[in-house]
């Protein structure tokens, strides 16, 4: 799944960089009235292959969601030497109003996990523009036994958000990993843990803030 899908809608999570806020702007508590444009540049990785991944945004400017159909990790019975670790990277065109930035506050992660006594698992989540020399990430790990779903928030207080920079159009990046090992297992046994789908919902699971850039 390459470029040239528009999308209009919600941008996804947006954690700490280095890029700076914008100063002496005000905070609003609704979106901006125009749509919100987000091209999808790019979906690869392994836990993404073409055409396993969908994404598409409410109209409304508050939700959107990515599903995948073949995120799986697993180690064990047939699974290949390089099954444990799958990922998937989206990187996003967000087109955003002129005179506005945005920031999210929390992300949302599910799926399922089967996982045998003595084995475990991680889901990670990185985050970052385009041109900045830090990537924000977030790990949560799950042990055996487990056999059931599973979900994973991502969260930053309001006072530590990081907004967009004003007036420069740079692409967001979201890279997300599931990591099965296999520990100290029955051998021959089989665990895994599967990415259902990651959803956006601004009281819920993805929390859009905004502000109007300075000058507006």
């Amino acid at each position: 799944m390459t470029g040239g899908l528009l999308l209009s809608g919600a941008v996804t999570a947006l954690f700490a960089s280095t890029l700076p806020a914008p100063q002496s702007s005000s905070a609003i508590t609704d979106p901006p009235p125009d749509k919100i444009v987000i091209e999808v540049a790019t979906v690869n990785g392994s836990g993404c292959p073409r055409g396993t991944a969908a994404v598409a945004v409410s109209p409304d400017n508050t939700a959107f969601t990515v599903t995948y159909s073949d995120y799986l990790a697993q180690v064990g019975g047939g699974a290949s030497p390089t099954a444990f670790r799958k990922n998937c990277q989206l990187n996003l065109i967000v087109h955003v109003p002129q005179g506005f930035t945005y920031a999210v506050a929390s992300a949302d992660y599910r799926g399922f996990a089967s996982l045998q006594p003595g084995a475990s698992s991680t889901q990670k989540a990185s985050y970052y523009f385009q041109g900045s020399p830090n990537t924000e990430s977030r790990t949560h790990p799950f042990r055996g036994p487990y056999n059931d779903n599973w979900q994973a928030t991502d969260t930053t207080d309001w006072a530590q958000l990081v907004w967009a920079p004003c007036g420069v159009q740079r692409n967001f990046n979201i890279n997300t990993e599931l990591r099965v090992n296999a520990g100290t297992s029955a051998p021959g046994s089989t665990s895994f843990m599967t990415m259902d789908s990651t959803d956006g919902d601004i009281s819920t699971i993805y929390h859009l803030a905004w502000k109007e850039c300075p000058g507006r």
